[in-house]
């Protein structure tokens, strides 16, 4: 077999052509030296030291008062912000937790390990999640990260040439603490409760100075133990659709998890009034779960191990390095450059053990993989506001990653001998390189544009000892426009609008054909493997939105959004001649599209009142179709039709309460002619109290999932001459308690 090639570029439409020709007018038109009228939030250090922030993502305000300054507000490109405050209301210790309240954003799944965050109901790489401004390492999961180490949450709806333009649905960036407050000392001692979960956390937060150095320390100890119930029914109906086979599966689960996050920052203020930072970020994961399987089966055959015990040991480490420098020149212009790197290991150990059924041989397998990821990024901009009503800004970002995988498969009696198809090794090197330009033009004091283009190739080459090597090269030019109209004579009404182009790289994992085999294959059950043969997605994308400002912290909101996709992928199941094998294929093109309305208001902005009651609810409704899969419900996989939140905050002196209710829809979803996939309605109430009990005591209370709603999901797949075979899991739910003593010193 040859390696395969693939090369997808955009050419520049007439889109492209418009921007880069407004860009190259732009710049001839700017003076060398001009002068300067735009003012520029810079949250660099103070020279005393208090208050010490580094933030990379400078934004250029042109039309008010820095103090007057709200980024939901005022910026062009749409974005939300999900301040401290909100990150900390319920206490949580996911983040996954604290994600599932933001408006238009939903959490697959029961928000669990392995949940995956949405945008436009989407996830599965159509949303982009990154790190401080950088794409997240390979194996980094959200529900690794801390709530307590984060300082904000930025919802991007569209996208900004700034960062990679693989945001189809959206991008969101958190931003790891970045104020420092000499003198802090905060300590939080917390712990979770319910009938399936229950452990302690250790938080602690230590920030002071000296002369030019400022530094803090943040640190998070979290562990876990956790049980509960999984329940699978299977069964299959022959051609005429009379019932053949029935077995019900008991999978009770238990287990526990420990993290161990740390995030230790340096500012150094240099003379020249520029800053260098260091931040350093370490995750240590351990992860443990049993599993046993015992199946009745009531009607057909048996499954090939209807008693099967599974454990599974993981260990995961992340460190990463990053260095900023900042420096501002006398006309005004400004660097920011970054240099990162990333160190991770994945030691994941799965042993099975089964009683086989007649003419089935017992299983003792051992199954163990060892991943080491490296990397290095680096990604920089300068800004310059030299010409009157423009902020200008290029940049570029560079990322080079490998990771080496060995899969070892063992009879755990005879651990050193090898199974015949021997051991599998591989080498993945990506490669990602950017350049980009923007400019945000206050064109009149109502009236505000964003032009940005962004060149992005990246390079993927992966060798393994099992089969050929597969090289993907994949390179976008996505030209960027969005502008902001404040209607006169009106008091806070806006208009939005946006056009951009995004695309989806195709995962490397997604890429290596090897096969990760299930137990009991079946249509519902198949092994995975890669599609080297993967193709980008292509997006143009269309947002408009109308917002509402009438009182401060009041906000109506009303957006909608398409997508027109080309190259949608899609994971379809079919069968290589002895076994059933699940792997993502390009299946054409698909459309999305979607409206979000969103309200918060204090009680005091619509009647005469003293109470301190803050509302909000928001609204999310999602559409989307595949060309090449026949309806009904045939739109992109997983995606989440409907969702909406309610959520109110009340303070009286010292004691504050409030609750969030967030509703997800669910349903069937047609993956292919033949397979239909299926999840269940979620909704979520979680409550909180925070009394302060002196200056420097508070403790703070919390219920989530107080509903205690189990998860649903199933699936099924029909042929004409094979029947159809369905499955259906339910994994139990419970209320948890959580209460935490927060404590300065």
């Amino acid at each position: 077999m040859k390696p395969v090639f693939y090369n997808s570029s955009i050419q520049i439409n007439a889109l492209a052509s418009a921007v880069a020709a407004t860009l190259s007018m732009t710049l001839a038109a700017a003076p060398a030296h001009g002068e300067q009228s735009a003012v520029t939030r810079d949250n660099g250090a103070a020279k005393d030291g208090k208050g010490v922030k580094d933030d990379k993502l400078q934004q250029v305000e042109v039309r008010g008062s820095l103090g007057a300054y709200d980024p939901r507000r005022d910026d062009t490109a749409s974005k939300i912000v999900v301040n401290r405050d909100e990150i900390g209301k319920y206490g949580d210790t996911n983040l996954l937790d604290v994600l599932k309240r933001v408006p238009g954003v939903t959490v697959s799944g029961n928000g669990g390990r392995g949940s995956e965050v949405r945008m436009r109901g989407l996830g599965g790489g159509y949303t982009q999640i990154l790190l401080n401004g950088d794409k997240v390492p390979p194996g980094f999961t959200l529900d690794s990260l801390s709530p307590d180490l984060i300082e904000r949450i930025e919802v991007l709806r569209a996208a900004s040439a700034e960062f990679s333009t693989q945001s189809i649905a959206g991008t969101i960036n958190i931003v790891l603490k970045k104020t420092v407050n000499p003198g802090r000392r905060e300590l939080k001692l917390g712990y979770l409760f319910s009938d399936e979960t229950k452990g302690p956390s250790v938080n602690l937060q230590v920030d002071d100075k000296a002369g030019r150095l400022a530094w803090s320390v943040a640190a998070n100890v979290t562990r876990e133990h956790f049980s509960r119930d999984v329940v699978q029914t299977e069964g299959h109906l022959d051609p005429t659709g009379i019932q053949d086979a029935l077995r019900i599966g008991s999978m009770p689960q238990s287990g526990r998890r420990t993290r161990f996050n740390l995030s230790p920052r340096l500012i150094w203020n240099l003379e020249n009034g520029g800053t260098l930072t260091s931040q350093t970020f370490v995750t240590i994961n351990r992860f443990d779960t049993y599993v046993h399987t015992l199946f009745d089966t009531e009607l057909g055959p048996q499954p090939a191990y209807p008693d099967l015990d599974q454990t599974f040991n993981t260990k995961q480490d992340l460190l990463r390095e990053e260095v900023n420098w900042t420096h501002k020149f006398a006309s005004g212009a400004k660097l920011d450059a970054k240099v990162s790197a990333t160190a991770g290991s994945a030691s994941p150990i799965e042993y099975r053990t089964g009683a086989g059924s007649p003419g089935v041989g017992a299983l003792h397998e051992l199954i163990e993989s060892n991943n080491k990821v490296r990397g290095m990024n680096t990604m920089g901009k300068m800004t310059s506001a030299t010409w009157e009503g423009h902020a200008l800004a290029f940049g570029w970002d560079g990322t080079y990653t490998t990771s080496d995988d060995a899969r070892r498969e063992r009879d755990y009696h005879l651990p050193n001998v090898s199974f015949s198809n021997g051991d599998e090794l591989y080498t993945a090197d990506v490669a990602r390189l950017a350049v980009y330009s923007q400019d945000e033009w206050n064109v009149t004091p109502q009236w505000s544009v964003y032009l940005g283009a962004r060149w992005e190739s990246i390079r993927t080459k992966v060798e393994g000892n099992t089969f050929s090597a597969v090289r993907n090269r994949s390179t976008v030019f996505s030209p960027l426009f969005q502008t902001l109209y404040k209607l006169p004579n009106t008091k806070g009404d806006q208009l939005r609008f946006a056009l951009t182009r995004t695309y989806r790289a195709p995962a490397v994992q997604s890429l290596i054909p090897h096969r990760f085999s299930s137990v009991n294959n079946s249509q519902t059950d198949p092994d995975s493997i890669g599609n080297p043969d993967l193709r980008p997605e292509l997006a143009l994308g269309v947002d408009v939105g109308w917002e509402h400002y009438w009182s401060e912290g009041a906000l109506v909101s009303v957006s909608a959004s398409a997508r027109n996709i080309d190259n949608s992928t899609r994971i379809q199941t079919v069968f290589d001649g002895s076994r059933w094998v699940s792997l993502p294929m390009n299946t054409g093109s698909a459309r999305a599209r979607g409206l979000e309305l969103e309200a918060k208001f204090p009680l005091k902005a619509i009647i005469d009142t003293t109470t301190a009651l803050d509302l909000r609810v928001s609204l999310s409704r999602n559409w989307s179709s595949v060309d090449s899969i026949p309806g009904p419900n045939n739109r992109l996989l997983n995606q989440t039709p409907l969702s909406a939140t309610l959520g109110a905050d009340y303070k009286l002196g010292k004691f504050t309460t409030g609750g969030s209710f967030v509703f997800k829809n669910g349903g069937e979803v047609r993956v292919s002619a033949d397979q239909i996939s299926y999840e269940s309605v979620r909704r979520d109430l979680d409550l909180y109290a925070l009394w302060k009990l002196n200056p420097k005591t508070q403790l703070r209370l919390a219920a989530s999932n107080l509903l205690g709603q189990d998860y649903i999901t199933g699936g099924s797949y029909t042929t004409a001459s094979a029947g159809t075979q369905r499955s259906r899991t339910i994994t139990s739910g419970a209320a948890t308690l959580r209460t935490t003593l927060e404590v300065k010193f």
